[in-house]
This record gives C-alpha cells, structure tokens and sequence, in this order.
C-alpha cells in the first residue's frame, strides 16, 4: 500500500471511530456525506485539513484554525464569599462555577484599586492607573476633562489592530464625554451606560446617564441585568465566524439593589430583606453568565474562546455582600476591599479544575489577552500585567509578579511573596502574613522591622514614578509607607 493511502486509511479510521463515538450509524457515516472516498483521498493528498474538519466536525473544528475570542466578563461590588466555588451557601452561582470547574480559579487574584473606575481604567490598560492620574473615582458628575486619559492604548485598540470585531455591553464609567465614550477607545459596538451606577428596573431615557446603544438614548423595558445579557448573546451571533473580544461588564451587584419577582422568588428562605435582594441580582447575572456560555457552545465556539471573569472590587458595605474571611470591604487597601473572585477558562488549552496560587491582579488581562490573539503591546510605555498563559500551562515557574502595589488616596499596600504592608491616612503601617493570617488581625510591623523596610523601599520606588491624581486633588495621594517609632513619618 502506498504511503498516501495508508495514511488515507489511517485518517479514515480515526474520522470513523469518532463518529461512531458520537452515535453516528455506519450508514450515515459513509461516504462522509456528500464527500466520497475518492474526494476524500484527494483531501488528504492535497493537505486540506482545514476543508476535511469543516465537512466532518463542523464550526466547532474550523474555530481551531483560527485565533481565539476573548471575553472579560466583570461583575461590580461583588463580596468575596458570594460565589460558590469560594464555599457560598446561599446563593447558588452554578455558571459562575462552571469557569472555575473548567478553568483555572485564582486564590491570590487582585483588583488594582479597591473602587471601581480606577480597577477598570488598569484592566483596559494593562498599567497601574496612577502612571496616569486614573486613581480615583470620577463621581456622580464629572467634568469634561474626567476620563480615561486619551493617551492610553486600550485593551479594545490593541484587539482591533489584531484583526478582532470588539464590542462592549454595560457599564463604562471610564469618562462620559463624547471623546471618552466606548466607540472612542476601540470598540465597534456598545449598549450599556457611561456612568458608574444606573437602576435596573426604571430604564426610562434621561439626559444624565441614559442607557445607550453605540451613542443614541433606548427606551430599554428589560430588567436591566437581563438587557446586557441579551446583547452578549446577540453579539456572539454577529460575530460567531470571526474572531472577537467582547467586554461584558455587568453592574449587577452594585446600588441600587433591585431585582424582579422571577429572581426574588428563588430566596424565599433568606429572611434578611436586603441578602435576598442582593441574592436574586447575583442569581440573575450567574443566568446570564450560563446564557452567554451556552452561545458559546451552541454556535461551536466554545473551546476557542478564553473566558475571564472577576469583580472590579470587594464588597460593597451596605449591599449586603459577604467578604469573609477577608478583612473589611470595598474603599480600602484590606484584602476585602482588593481581592475578589478571579477564573480564567479556555478549554482545551488551559487546565481543568486547578488552583493557581501566586498572586496575580486584574492587570494581567490586557497582555494575556493579547498573546492568545497574537496581538503586539505597545512598545512605548511600561506594561505593569503580565501575560499569564505560560505560567497556568506549567511552561514557567513561580510567580508572576515579584510583587504588587496599591495606591489609593491616602490608603497605601504592597504584596511581596506572603507578606502584605499595608497603611491607611495617617495610621502606623501594617504587616501581615497571609499564608498564616488570611484575614489581617495580626500586625507583625514590630517583630519584622527588617521587612518592613524592604516592603516600603519597593512601594517607594514604585510610588516615584506615578502621577498625582488627575481629579480629587493631591491632598488625597497617599503617603509613604514608612515607620518611625510606632507613628506613620510624614
């Protein structure tokens, strides 16, 4: 037998033990449809692999050959303990937990600041947003200058230069004049608000933040939460054959806390008004999250898609989140307020079901992303994220970062290995260990002078090459982490 049909043959009988797998009957098996033994021999001559997995595999084979979507889903407010692969009880998030069941969940992953525009101003960047003056939140009106500065690349730019249809669905809050809006900074398509909270059942047009799509006012009559997801899924039908990234950012569970009968009847059993309501805004945006991934997998596209999925912070006090066992909540430099639930999923090319333990923050996304789309970052300014992809496939070792760094107001941290130096307005500084003391209760700053001072030259020279708040004003920039006696040195 010739090499060229031996290996016909070979290949023949692999297609065929496959279908058989998939209950295909022999008859329906051959000859491959409307494909023909002798067609199929001159496939495989002629090296068509592509066209060969297309007849007998479908979208799901032909998306392998292409580069792969991306898909940022960011939850808002969300409590650290309010998910189900982090041990919650009472509100189930089984779509959530599917990411982390088919992925890669992280036990150390962290927001660049413990609010929420400033965490999506470095997930769009991939820098530390103070390099830019994005440090704080811009507020309830901010001005015209307020904004995700126009000299950053995005996420959205650098995916649009690699060949990608971008979109984004929710909440923006990165700026709400016209040169900030999301049509601006690289994306082709957008439905969602510009500002930092919006209602979820009165959607009725208003001159403020009205709920837009691209830049034109809707009369939106969804529960808002269900809205974004709807768009989600229509965009994945748009652009199914094609390369994209798609920013879903929902604002569930952020203020104001309301939800439909549909999701509320679900936690009858929660007796404590606001838990219930916090519980069925989670529920709704875990359905939407399954919706989403259930397109995924319908329009075969599944495996080539890299899937994230964090809070923009800690929980919010008064929303009724649960941070536990982490200290204190959203607005502060406490594990509560910057470590969140964080699940990277591509099935296919990364692990199953595994723990990454190293610390890694929300400035990963941007160069992660890019490699898997082979995309170029930009060569003229510092990148902070690091492209996390090697180190989940086990092709490096240790961790990421050697360390990382928090400044926010008058609130101060860095994470270097186990050991976490924290100072908040003008308390002593904080050491903590937290590989022995998760939840912050033991400051250690007088029995480890020496590494406290090792934690405060490195936040120091970190610090030196940041800006001063663009908004806010510079009284409210932190001071340096540094001791003297048990006081904070001015």
């Amino acid at each position: 037998m010739m090499a060229k049909d031996r290996e016909a043959r070979q290949i023949e009988d692999a297609v065929m033990s496959v279908m058989s797998d998939r209950g295909t009957t022999r008859a329906a098996r051959q000859p491959f449809g409307a494909l023909g033994r002798r067609d199929f021999l001159s496939l495989v001559g002629a090296g068509a692999a592509g066209l060969l997995a297309r007849r007998l595999f479908g979208a799901e084979g032909e998306a392998k050959g292409r580069k792969p979507n991306i898909l940022v889903i960011i939850s808002d407010d969300q409590g650290y303990a309010d998910v189900g692969f982090q041990g919650c009880k009472d509100i189930p998030t089984p779509s959530i937990d599917s990411l982390a069941a088919n992925g890669v969940r992280f036990t150390s992953g962290y927001v660049s600041c413990p609010v929420c525009s400033p965490t999506r101003a470095g997930v769009n960047t991939g820098r530390y947003q103070q390099r830019f003056g994005h440090e704080l939140n811009p507020g309830p009106a901010p001005g015209a200058e307020v904004g995700l500065p126009l000299t950053e690349a995005t996420l959205a730019d650098l995916m649009k230069k690699a060949g990608y249809a971008t979109g984004m669905v929710g909440k923006w809050h990165l700026g709400m004049e016209p040169k900030f809006h999301p049509l601006q900074r690289g994306f082709g398509e957008y439905y969602g608000f510009l500002g930092g909270a919006h209602p979820y059942l009165d959607l009725r047009p208003d001159g403020r933040n009205p709920i837009l799509r691209a830049t034109t006012p809707v009369d939106e009559k969804e529960y808002l939460t269900d809205a974004f997801t709807r768009e989600a899924v229509a965009f994945i039908e748009r652009h199914k054959a094609e390369p994209f990234f798609l920013y879903l950012t929902f604002n569930a569970v952020h203020a104001p806390l309301q939800a439909t009968p549909k999701y509320l009847d679900r936690f009858k059993d929660i007796r404590d008004e606001q838990r219930q309501t916090y519980a069925a805004m989670l529920s709704a945006m875990d359905d939407g999250i399954g919706a989403v991934l259930k397109k995924l997998r319908e329009a075969g596209i599944e495996e080539n898609t890299l899937v994230f999925f964090f809070s923009d912070n800690g929980g919010a006090p008064g929303n009724a989140s649960r941070n536990g066992p982490l200290r204190a909540t959203k607005g502060t430099v406490y594990e509560g307020g910057i470590r969140v639930p964080s699940v990277i999923q591509w099935k296919g090319s990364l692990p199953a079901g595994k723990a990454f333990d190293h610390p890694v923050i929300s400035l990963d996304v941007l160069p992660t992303a890019v490699a898997a789309a082979g995309g170029a970052l930009p060569a003229d300014r510092a990148i902070d994220g690091v492209n996390l992809l090697p180190y989940l496939k086990g092709e490096k070792e240790g961790p990421p970062h050697d360390a990382l760094f928090w400044r926010f107001g008058q609130q101060s941290a860095i994470r270097k290995g186990n050991w976490k130096l924290a100072k908040i307005r003008d308390q002593a500084p904080e050491l903590y260990d937290l590989a022995a003391d998760i939840g912050e209760k033991t400051d250690l700053s007088a029995q480890k002078p020496e590494v406290v001072k090792d934690l405060s030259d490195a936040w120091a020279k970190w610090n030196a090459e940041l800006k001063d708040p663009l908004w806010g004003g510079r009284q409210r920039a932190a001071r340096p982490l540094r001791r003297q006696g048990r006081g904070a040195q001015p």
